[in-house]
């Protein structure tokens, strides 16, 4: 059955894809945080582990309602390990980081994906996506709040 929500399949396609970046993105930084939240050790663990939870809690959330604005887009979502780590740029974690680094790397991440949560919006304002900006607007200001928080605790 055609998709036929006015907007045109070459634009559902471009926020499509870009919606896609944002979620493989988000994915991988979830990853990387439920990692740290089992292997976090030191003065600042219960804290640590309990904001890193929260943290990964909130992307898996956010992973879902990205992959069903994908769908209602009339695409198939990123769903394989493989092809989240083609279409993220966020680095995957190798070894066991300390927790002031682990604290560092995560700010970084969620600098990075508010940067590619900003990109995907202006995508989604080009061709008229309204529903696209609706879902990737609060996870700008989410991803921001976040790293603010998380360069708070680093000091």
């Amino acid at each position: 059955m055609d998709v036929n929500i006015g907007i045109s399949n070459q634009d559902r396609k471009r926020s499509a894809d870009a919606l896609s970046v944002l979620l493989a993105e988000t994915y991988t930084l979830y990853l990387k945080t439920h990692g740290y939240h089992w292997n976090v050790e030191g003065p600042h663990f219960q804290q640590l582990h309990a904001l890193f939870m929260e943290q990964y809690t909130e992307m898996w959330t956010a992973v879902d309602e990205l992959a069903e604005r994908i769908r209602a887009l009339g695409f198939p979502a990123p769903s394989s390990y493989s092809e989240m780590a083609k279409l993220s740029s966020v680095p995957e974690e190798i070894g066991r980081p300390d927790w002031k680094q682990m604290v560092v790397n995560l700010a970084e991440g969620h600098h990075h994906i508010a940067a590619t949560a900003r990109k995907t919006l202006r995508v989604a304002e080009e061709v008229e996506d309204d529903a696209t900006s609706d879902v990737v607007t609060p996870r700008i200001t989410i991803h921001e709040k976040t790293a603010w928080m998380l360069r708070a605790t680093a000091k």
